[in-house]
């Protein structure tokens, strides 16, 4: 068969590919119009928080693309006046253990759920995945008073516990769909060459659960950087105090600060925008897992 022959069945005439550009045209036009509407809030805060105070207090963010007027020192001042440097250190020392800890105690159990037998295996998993429904604030003032009896509400020990207990069900729910997608022949060859459950686990399940593990560390990286509201039951000590507690404390007796409040909200928005970039392509296949088989 020519080449010529073939182009009209592959689609790949110039009209074949203008026809598809008009037919996608609307399509892109929406998305591209609601990327806009998605990233102008995100610009303006970026804007703001480098203007000096007179300016935003005078004028729009926008005018600032008529006369550039930016400043560097609502980040001094955010950083070295109002700790947010070191509540940056504090959000940081709080979120990766409390991705890690509930990361890997969840595919653990989830593994067990996919691949091991055991009584009840399905009624537990079940009741796990109930717990996804409980509201966070009934169990707030409960865990706190536990913490203090046993004298961890005054250090991140007791915060680290509790989003792992919460972030928990998802983690099992998530990569117990994942892992039950993998391939029944390759787990049962490492068991037949003699492999054991957590060498199988280690060598064999998460080497081909990384889009999973990912999507959903990404997930607990968020929801716990960006938490106020058990950083403010769980967080004791004002030396400890997150990023978003910290942003709470920019108000003072005459009215709001928008210069200090813009510059701390980017540094607070910074970081996840950078985590969900940098594995945004994880991110995609995990939302994914499970769906298909």
């Amino acid at each position: 068969m020519s080449v010529a022959a073939e182009a009209p069945r592959n689609g790949s005439t110039p009209s074949a590919r203008l026809v598809r550009l008009i037919t996608r045209a609307p399509v892109h036009l929406g998305l591209m119009f609601i990327a806009i509407i998605w990233l102008v809030p995100t610009l303006g805060l970026a804007v703001t928080s480098f203007r000096p105070r007179p300016d935003i207090q005078d004028s729009g963010w926008w005018t600032t693309f008529t006369d550039f007027n930016f400043t560097l020192h609502n980040y001094d001042l955010v950083l070295n006046n109002a700790k947010m440097g070191s509540s940056f250190f504090n959000s940081v020392f709080i979120t990766i253990p409390s991705t890690i800890l509930p990361l890997v105690i969840g595919a653990a159990a989830a593994y067990a759920f996919s691949w091991i037998n055991f009584p009840f295996r399905d009624t537990i998993f079940l009741t796990i995945v109930a717990l996804m429904v409980v509201p966070i604030q009934m169990a707030l003032v409960p865990l706190l008073v536990l913490f203090r009896n046993l004298g961890v509400a005054d250090w991140y020990v007791g915060i680290w516990m509790a989003h792992t207990a919460f972030g928990l069900p998802l983690a099992i729910f998530l990569l117990r769909n994942f892992f039950i997608t993998l391939p029944r022949d390759l787990i049962e060859a490492a068991r037949v060459d003699g492999a054991s459950n957590l060498r199988i686990f280690l060598r064999v399940v998460l080497p081909l659960s990384v889009p999973a593990l990912a999507s959903y560390a990404i997930f607990q990286f968020l929801w716990v950087w960006n938490d106020l509201l058990m950083a403010l039951i769980f967080i004791q000590n004002s030396s400890l105090l997150p990023m978003t507690l910290r942003i709470q404390q920019m108000q003072t007796t005459y009215g709001v600060e928008w210069h200090l409040l813009s510059a701390g909200a980017f540094l607070l928005m910074i970081v996840p925008l950078l985590v969900f970039f940098a594995l945004q392509r994880y991110f995609v296949q995990g939302l994914l897992a499970g769906s298909v088989k």
